[in-house]
């Protein structure tokens, strides 16, 4: 896989997850809607850990510098 996330993306979903750990373990959310956001928090932070996006390739999105060949 090549890598179509760059830093900051990968920051913020980071980030991101973060958050919603810690509205779970604070008992902010809860139920199904804690269970869909903990889904999404691993997602963003598996995709973070791996750089790349499934969702970025169908489209063409790449969040990385590229190199340049001069």
């Amino acid at each position: 896989m090549k890598k179509n996330m760059g830093n900051i993306d990968r920051i913020i979903r980071v980030i991101i997850a973060a958050a919603i750990a810690g509205l779970y373990f604070a008992n902010i959310i809860s139920g199904t809607t804690a269970i869909i956001l903990i889904a999404l928090a691993a997602i963003f932070v598996l995709t973070s850990i791996l750089g790349f996006c499934p969702l970025y390739a169908p489209f063409g999105i790449k969040t990385c510098k590229t190199k340049s060949i001069q």
